[in-house]
């Protein structure tokens, strides 16, 4: 696997294709991703929960192997927030 950078308590790819979502968009892209039995490299899950930048977050790989992360935000203005 690639390089990583820790964030958060998970390990994150360095190098992926971000994508972002609305809450609704990403947990029902989540619970299909689950159902077909996707190998997440980092499950979904709330990341700096409680947190300015709070979001919900997963990231697999696609046929290639190249890392994807879709992301979601309850406050879409806290996309970058540090």
């Amino acid at each position: 696997m690639a390089k990583t950078s820790e964030v958060d308590g998970d390990n994150v790819p360095c190098r992926q294709l971000g994508v972002v979502l609305t809450m609704k968009e990403l947990h029902e892209l989540a619970d299909r991703l689950q159902a077909a039995r996707t190998d997440f490299i980092i499950e979904p899950h709330i990341r700096f929960k409680g947190e300015p930048g709070e979001q919900a977050t997963m990231f697999f790989l696609d046929p290639s192997g190249n890392a994807i992360e879709f992301k979601a935000f309850e406050h879409i203005e806290s996309l970058f927030t540090k």
